[in-house]
């Protein structure tokens, strides 16, 4: 299976800023949609957002845009998500997902469409 690895998680006060890293082992990286969700406790994993195989095109949920920008790096294997102006809603810990093969019925903003998934990140914010 394609490993995922997240980083840059970590503890901020509101309003502050983070930037989260996911490097995937997949030689095809760039084939893979990729995506973050997040948990917080006691609630569901949520869909936060998602990326096009090229960067083109990106989904957020309501809740994040705005503040919250994914990119990638196929150079790099590297998707990122840059999270400004948290709030104490956001904390969760934060998990990166591989969709390796995307086509015209894909789901992005669906947990059920990721194959592959990173052990995930803690971010907290403080208020």
């Amino acid at each position: 299976q394609v490993q995922l690895v997240e980083s840059g998680g970590g503890l901020v006060q509101a309003g502050g800023s983070l930037r989260l890293s996911c490097r995937v082992s997949g030689r095809t990286f760039s084939n893979y949609r990729m995506g973050w969700f997040r948990q917080a406790p006691g609630k569901e994993r949520e869909f936060v957002t998602a990326i096009s195989t090229t960067g083109l095109t990106t989904y957020y949920a309501d809740s994040v845009k705005g503040r919250f920008t994914i990119s990638r790096d196929n150079a790099k294997n590297t998707v990122y998500l840059q999270m400004n102006s948290l709030k104490p809603e956001d904390t969760a810990v934060y998990y990166c997902a591989a969709a390796l093969r995307v086509g015209v019925r894909s789901t992005p903003r669906e947990s059920a469409a990721y194959d592959c998934w990173g052990q995930g990140t803690q971010v907290t914010v403080s208020s």
